[in-house]
């Protein structure tokens, strides 16, 4: 068995102990390892990184590295080595190629001889030395070492030549590490969360770490994302702002909560419980309605023109309208007259106003339209309330409960 403890044996304990089960300034990477990083804070709190930070001398090839602590991971078997830098250190860039450029790397390094056989045992600030091209590459990180800085060294640059012009030739490769369950403040390159419930601040909004994504918080947890800040949501049932307006993730995708309400025009199919159906010929069919949620607005709207065959239908038509969305067939509310009815006749210029029940035949039907005053007991068809002609109108309207 080899599980490694500190401070528990009275002699024996190695380095490699002391490394490998350090649960203090370590942000987990895996159940193993930690991820490199700087500690962040400042000395007056206004920024969020200070440590090891990198300024250049003008007209020379010298900048300094100001003081600050770090963690460099070294893989599983080797653990994670601290290191502090507590006053600030100067270093030098060998001049540029006369023909190319190159990119070179600022890097806190770890020599261990008991594992790179270097001979050494040390932490260092050093230069790692690009290769000069047309089109240069920073060189690779060797192992156990933490990149803070890259500095692109142009061609003939050298101390006697003005040096390097600092405002332009630093590219700054920092990023942090805090205590395993501490808010890590994004600075540079973060990656990916190591476990669920993880967070972040990203300097303008708190970030949690959902298993797949950084997710504005508190919108992991039942708040509105922000616009912009959410692609894919973390559950069912997630809100975003949008430039749409409110949306809800119904499972696979975001879709518009509570809607603004908009007419929809149908043609409603028009038909007779008895004898031959209707047919409009050149008079006017037609319909609009809203659906919000199981809530439906309807209307419809029959004009009766010169060739409607009002002559072939049956005297005791009876009849129906389709409905624009199936009604429920709870039965209680079926049985209500919910829709209000309206006949006007051209020829004596009169409104007679009715009623008419819900019905689920055929899809979903308004049917039994008759008086509404206890007049007369008809249904209305081609001779109730009157006898129907060119010019005369009927619109049904209303709300009524759907099915789905």
């Amino acid at each position: 068995m080899n599980l490694r403890s500190s401070w528990v044996a009275e002699t024996g304990q190695t380095r490699e102990d002391t490394r490998l089960t350090q649960l203090g300034a370590t942000t987990p990477a895996n159940p193993l390892e930690v991820r490199s990083g700087i500690l962040p804070g400042s000395y007056d709190g206004l920024y969020r990184m200070s440590g090891f930070w990198m300024e250049g001398t003008g007209g020379s090839m010298r900048a300094t590295v100001h003081e600050g602590r770090a963690v460099i991971a070294a893989g599983a078997s080797r653990g994670a080595y601290p290191v502090t830098l507590p006053e600030p250190a100067a270093v030098t860039f060998a001049d540029g190629d006369a023909t190319n450029p190159r990119i070179d790397l600022v890097v806190l390094r770890i020599y261990d001889s008991l594992y790179d056989n270097s001979g050494q045992t040390k932490p260092a600030l050093e230069i790692v030395q690009g290769t000069p091209a047309a089109t240069p590459v920073a060189p690779a990180t060797p192992a156990a070492a933490l990149p803070i800085y890259q500095v692109k060294v142009p061609a003939g640059a050298g101390a006697g030549k003005g040096g390097l012009d600092w405002t332009t030739v630093l590219t700054d490769l920092r990023t942090p590490t805090v205590a395993v369950g501490g808010i890590l403040p994004v600075y540079g390159e973060t990656g990916n969360g190591a476990y669920p419930g993880q967070y972040r601040d990203s300097g303008g909004a708190l970030q949690r770490w959902d298993g797949s994504a950084w997710v504005s918080y508190p919108s992991a947890l039942g708040g509105v994302a922000p616009n912009g800040s959410v692609t894919t949501a973390s559950y069912t049932g997630q809100y975003r702002d949008s430039s749409a307006g409110l949306q809800r993730w119904n499972g696979t995708a975001w879709v518009t909560y509570q809607p603004l309400p908009a007419w929809t025009d149908y043609t409603p199919v028009w038909r007779a419980e008895t004898g031959t159906a209707p047919t409009i010929g050149n008079g006017t069919l037609a319909g609009s309605y809203v659906k919000t949620g199981t809530v439906v607005h309807v209307r419809i709207y029959l004009l009766i023109g010169s060739t409607t065959n009002l002559s072939a239908q049956d005297a005791n038509a009876n009849w129906t309208f389709s409905l624009p969305v199936a009604p429920t067939s709870v039965a209680w509310k079926l049985d209500g007259r919910v829709l209000t009815t309206s006949a006007y006749d051209l020829s004596a210029t009169l409104f007679y106003q009715g009623t008419g029940l819900l019905a689920t035949a055929n899809g979903g039907v308004v049917r039994s339209l008759r008086d509404g005053f206890a007049s007369t007991t008809a249904l209305w068809d081609k001779s109730a309330p009157f006898t129907w002609a060119t010019g005369d109108v009927l619109s049904i309207y209303g709300t009524y409960e759907s099915a789905s």
